[in-house]
């Protein structure tokens, strides 16, 4: 008995269905453009459809076939956008100048000081802003991997952002 099997034999409802018609769903996700990630879209439709409460559906089968097609719409759109946005930053990136050297020194000064206000607010307030905004961690992602709560992530972020804003208010002076 394979792991998709047991998991099967212990789901009910919709996952159930789900679990069942595995690979008619995987087929269906390759055939809609899913490739060789068809098999990672299943499961992000299995995570959503086991941690989202519904109640009964009429066509449990049909409701997949739609949740997974609403799905690689969602996967299209956000690439879609995110070509969009490379393009639109590289052509951005075409016109800029060489900053000048006096501007490039002062831009490193500007990053030194800002570094060294990060670190002065304590050593997990520093990572966990390095977590997220260098990056791109999510904040309960970066709780689990510091061994603090969420509440104390961002605690540490506002400590830090109040911090910075601190330093752009003197340079502002």
């Amino acid at each position: 008995m394979t792991r998709t099997d047991r998991e099967a034999e212990t789901a009910h409802g919709l996952e159930a269905v789900l679990l069942d018609n595995r690979e008619k769903l995987i087929r269906f996700l390759a055939a809609r453009g899913a490739g060789d990630s068809a098999e990672d879209v299943f499961q992000e439709l299995w995570f959503h459809i086991a941690g989202s409460p519904t109640g009964p559906v009429a066509h449990p089968l049909s409701y997949l076939f739609r949740a997974a097609n609403n799905l690689m719409l969602d996967r299209h759109r956000s690439a879609r956008a995110a070509e969009t946005r490379e393009q639109a930053w590289g052509e951005n990136d075409l016109g800029r100048v060489q900053p000048s050297v006096e501007r490039s020194l002062i831009s490193r000064e500007e990053l030194a000081r800002a570094d060294a206000v990060i670190s002065a607010q304590g050593e997990r307030a520093a990572a966990s802003f390095r977590y997220f905004r260098i990056e791109g961690m999510n904040q309960r992602d970066i709780a689990a991997r510091l061994g603090v709560s969420l509440s104390t992530v961002e605690a540490d972020l506002r400590k830090v952002y109040r911090a910075l804003a601190a330093l752009g208010g003197q340079a502002d002076e």
